[in-house]
């Protein structure tokens, strides 16, 4: 029997920003994706065991497009929030170069593991994933709890797990060299006030009932059976 929420939902999610309330939403449907044990796409093997979700000290969700013909360029958008803080909108970026054609759009869950992470999302500017802040390829399924049962503080955990979900040409898409960019003016349009994310993301204000949509599903993420 068809997955229903699959057929109801986009086949794809918007890489052009929105307002916070839309990215809330898109973060929510993304994150979906990735804790549904009989999710029809591309199944158990990208679900996010339930322990890595609650050990998490926030979360980055956006969606990235990319596309080229010997270079290749990428964009996105999205939010991050720390544990469970109001949101905040970014910006995503990049270039690449190299024998490659085609295009594809990839969701992206970042999974924040240290309070040094936070801080990376919290500084504003331009952050590029893969340099002082590692990425590595999140644990996947019932597998992946044993390992990453220790203290995330240990230094044995990489500040940032990873997990993708893509469509099309492209064979997947490397998070390295990622920049992510604080939308100053997409947060300030929708609180009313000029907010910066280090603000925002230690919670000098409350979680906007707009984005309750993303915590129900977070909530969902860290109380659901642990498969």
């Amino acid at each position: 029997m068809a997955n229903t929420a699959t057929k109801t939902s986009p086949t794809f999610n918007s890489p052009i920003p929105g307002n916070l309330a839309e990215e809330c939403a898109k973060a929510s449907r993304i994150l979906e994706q990735f804790i549904i044990k009989d999710e029809v796409e591309n199944g158990f093997d990208t679900i996010i065991p339930v322990s890595v979700i609650k050990q998490a000290k926030g979360l980055a969700i956006f969606t990235v497009v990319k596309a080229g013909f010997l270079w290749s360029g990428r964009a996105g958008s999205g939010v991050v929030v720390a544990k469970w803080s109001a949101p905040s909108c970014i910006a995503t970026g990049g270039v690449g170069f190299g024998a490659q054609i085609g295009a594809d759009i990839t969701d992206f869950v970042l999974i924040l593991n240290s309070d040094e992470a936070v801080r990376a999302f919290s500084q504003g500017g331009n952050l590029t994933l893969g340099g002082n802040l590692s990425v590595s390829v999140g644990p996947i399924g019932a597998g992946g709890e044993a390992s990453i049962a220790g203290d995330i503080r240990d230094k044995k955990v990489a500040p940032i797990f990873s997990y993708t979900k893509s469509k099309g040409l492209f064979a997947g898409m490397s998070i390295e060299g990622t920049g992510l960019l604080e939308l100053q003016k997409a947060n300030a349009t929708f609180y009313g006030q000029a907010l910066r994310a280090d603000a925002i993301l230690r919670g000098d204000i409350p979680p906007p009932a707009e984005a309750k949509i993303l915590y129900d599903t977070i909530t969902k993420a860290e109380s659901r059976e642990a498969y």
